[in-house]
């Protein structure tokens, strides 16, 4: 029994589901759109917008210059969240690109939109996105698989082929049956050799 586990457990092993949290976050700081099942989405805002905060947080301390002395950069800042997500460039990406852009915002910083169930295995899915790089979409959206309208059928006509030239007035030749006589060979009775029984 979980008692006091807080947190879904996504049936995997905890180094399984953290390296899936952090994969994930990667992802949602590259590409600022994932799309994912609706319980590893929900999973994934708190550590995501911990992560947010810690930058932003290290932002303010920038500007400030409540840094120690020598340092342009809060450095600390840095290593810690580089132990939650994969890559440097990814780091990078949070603390030179989101963290100014999200600096006003006192939180909320992912957006979850259930988009339906999928057709293998009906699991509820979900697309978890950065508030700031995208809009609401107003009104609905259809969940369901658009299909291309088919193709108008065009009745094909029958394609006149070029006839084979016929040849007229040719000659015949008449095949005289061979008939071949083989040699006849007499058969001699063979002995049979008799097994002894013991």
């Amino acid at each position: 029994m979980r008692h006091l586990k807080s947190g879904r457990k996504l049936n995997r092993t905890s180094s399984h589901k953290r390296a899936l949290m952090r994969n994930l976050a990667t992802a949602l700081i590259t590409h600022k759109r994932i799309a994912t099942t609706e319980a590893k989405a929900k999973e994934l805002r708190p550590y995501i917008e911990k992560i947010i905060t810690r930058a932003k947080r290290a932002l303010v301390r920038e500007q400030q210059n409540k840094l120690p002395q020598g340092q342009t950069i809060d450095i600390h800042a840095r290593r810690t969240v580089a132990t939650d997500i994969f890559g440097k460039g990814a780091v990078q990406e949070l603390f030179d690109v989101i963290a100014p852009k999200v600096s006003e915002r006192p939180g909320g910083y992912c957006r979850i939109i259930k988009t339906g169930v999928r057709r293998g295995d009906a699991a509820r899915t979900a697309i978890i996105q950065l508030v700031d790089w995208f809009d609401v979409q107003d009104g609905a959206t259809s969940t369901k698989r658009k299909r291309k309208p088919a193709a108008k059928k065009t009745e094909a006509k029958p394609a006149v082929k070029a006839a084979a030239p016929v040849v007229e007035d040719a000659p015949v030749v008449e095949e005289t049956p061979v008939v071949e006589t083989a040699p006849i060979v007499e058969e001699t009775p063979v002995a049979e050799e008799t097994i002894a029984e013991v």
